[in-house]
């Protein structure tokens, strides 16, 4: 049962799979090596390249487990649940389990990113980038909290949506 259970979870791709993921799409990218963070506090301690254009993110559920979405605005931004799930029509939202992310999304606290969503096999998540990014840099970790890769927002949605998943720029906060 636990080998089943392994073999349902995803796994995500290390830093070099996503580069050269990257790469092949056609993705002009950049990347700032830095010491692993866990929270946005940490990261602020980071010299970054476009400090101003880094990355939360927040993986949230609905209270029957049926929906789950990724919610992506900029670092110093607060989210308000309540609001957000109100805006968009949507049930009550809190923040999925740890399970929850390595099952859907092959990640691990800390290592939240959109790039994740990549490994989604059920094409089950709802990507909201927060439409600050919208014709700006984004940074987003490359499936591992060592290090921020830089790409155009348009190009970080063209690759969710090429993967199947429903992805949207949103006015959030």
């Amino acid at each position: 049962m636990d080998a089943e259970k392994e073999d349902k979870e995803a796994k995500a791709m290390d830093k070099a799979e996503t580069y050269a993921f990257l790469t092949e799409k056609g993705i002009p990218y950049e990347v700032d090596e830095h010491p692993a963070v866990f929270n946005m506090e940490e990261l602020d301690a980071v010299p970054l390249r476009y400090p101003e254009w880094d990355a939360k993110n927040l993986f949230v559920r609905d209270d029957k487990k049926r929906g789950y979405y990724l919610i992506t605005v900029k670092g110093d931004k607060r989210v308000d649940l309540k609001e957000f799930r109100r805006r968009h029509g949507l049930r009550n939202l809190s923040f999925a389990s740890a399970e929850d992310l390595q099952a859907i999304l092959g990640l691990t606290p800390g290592a939240v990113t959109p790039l994740g969503i990549l490994q989604d096999s059920g094409r089950s998540v709802h990507f909201y980038l927060d439409r600050e990014f919208a014709g700006h840099k984004i940074g987003v970790h490359p499936n591992d909290n060592t290090a921020t890769v830089w790409m155009e927002a348009e190009d970080l949605m063209r690759l969710i949506e090429e993967h199947g998943n429903e992805a949207e720029f949103a006015e959030i906060g």
